[in-house]
């Protein structure tokens, strides 16, 4: 690998975290927000299908602002609104006459760093002259589970040494992430996407794609696979071992993004010895068999077990989605990516919204939501398998 890239490359890997302080951080401070702002739960939840919402928003339309700014200022861009976003948490609240619009506005702001985020940065790595490309994405997106898992860790330790109510003080330190990284993004060096003298696809020239619709049906299974079991994982560990929320959080979402992460750096270590499509079939057979340990199992550890198994097999999925575009798709460009992130996320929405609206017709029964959600790993498996056709392979 070409050694003045290796900055960017680290670059990458904290903007994954970035996106997961973004992500993971709001959530451990909603009771506090409850209680400190008396502000109805149901209203503090909206605040997360807010934050996805403006994602996908920014998913949808980067494709056609990313290439006339260029990446630099766009990546740049990313991690300014993320850290204003998060700083917002800690001021605006409290300067607005509506504390909830205060967190409204901050979540917003943030959204859409995490959305520029979520559509540039595996590009930028994609575009690195690497010597294998699938395993520098794949070690790429264990940098957002690891960043997960830190997020969790250091702000629980925080919380316990400092108290809860010093959450604004942490919040601060986290700002301090995205802004030294845009520092080092504003000098990093940054690859083109597409070949000189070449242009990216236009979005009707990827719908014309039949590969293309392949690719966004295995990132919308990916995101699907991922989160109808991890947004779940918690209530899982709580149910079924008896223990406090922070215990469960600890059994549950903690080891699913653990064992996440570690497929991901397996991968990212020796994926130059692995065929990326036998990689991920297995992973999403193993998906099927985590799915029914989960949904049938009459023991509940043996379930909890399941949800740490399933994230294991998740991991390849979403990474493993992009290399594969990125190889089959020649020239794909801004495009391609920022649609196969808006797929991605909609089945990181959908999956879970599945798993819900199954559970509550059964009689709030988790499990039956789990099984229904199965779908998912086995529909990625059959596009791997179609994706494989020597014919699929060009447009």
């Amino acid at each position: 690998m070409n050694e003045k890239y290796q900055k960017t490359i680290y670059a990458c890997f904290v903007g994954y975290i970035v996106q997961a302080i973004i992500n993971n951080f709001v959530p451990l401070l909603f009771l506090t927000f409850e209680s400190t702002y008396q502000i109805p739960l149901s209203r503090i939840t909206i605040l997360i299908t807010f934050n996805f919402g403006v994602q996908l928003m920014v998913d949808l339309l980067s494709a056609g602002f990313v290439d006339r700014i260029g990446y630099r200022v766009s990546i740049m861009l990313a991690h300014i609104f993320a850290a204003a976003g998060l700083l917002g948490l800690a001021v605006l609240p409290e300067i607005l006459p509506n504390a909830y619009a205060g967190l409204l506005i901050s979540v917003t702001v943030y959204a859409l760093g995490g959305g520029l985020l979520e559509v540039l940065v595996s590009p930028i790595v994609e575009s690195c002259p690497t010597d294998n490309k699938e395993k520098a994405m794949s070690l790429l997106h264990s940098f957002y589970c690891w960043g997960h898992v830190g997020v969790v860790l250091l702000s629980t330790l925080f919380f316990r040494v400092f108290g809860i109510g010093n959450w604004k003080i942490l919040t601060v330190i986290w700002v301090i992430v995205p802004v030294v990284n845009a520092f080092i993004f504003a000098r990093a060096p940054i690859a083109p996407l597409v070949e000189e003298g070449e242009t990216g696809m236009t979005m009707a020239e990827l719908f014309r794609n039949k590969v293309f619709w392949v690719m966004m049906l295995m990132m919308m299974c990916a995101g699907a696979s991922e989160q109808a079991v991890s947004q779940w994982a918690s209530t899982f560990a709580e149910r079924g071992l008896g223990v406090s929320k922070t215990v469960g959080d600890l059994a549950g979402p903690m080891a699913f993004a653990v064992l996440m992460g570690s497929a991901r750096a397996f991968y990212g270590k020796f994926g130059d010895r692995i065929d990326l499509d036998r990689f991920m079939a297995g992973s999403g057979i193993l998906c099927v068999m985590s799915y029914l340990c989960i949904s049938l199992s009459p023991s509940p550890f043996l379930s909890l077990v399941g949800c740490a198994v399933c994230g294991l097999s998740v991991g390849i999925m979403w990474p493993g989605s992009f290399s594969k575009a990125a190889a089959l798709i020649r020239n794909g460009g801004t495009a391609m990516f920022a649609l196969l992130a808006l797929a991605g996320d909609l089945g990181c929405s959908g999956g879970p919204t599945l798993v819900g609206y199954v559970s509550s017709m059964a009689s709030d029964d988790l499990k039956k939501g789990i099984l229904a959600a199965i779908v998912f790993p086995v529909l990625l498996v059959a596009a791997v398998g179609i994706s494989r056709r020597p014919q699929a392979g060009r447009s």
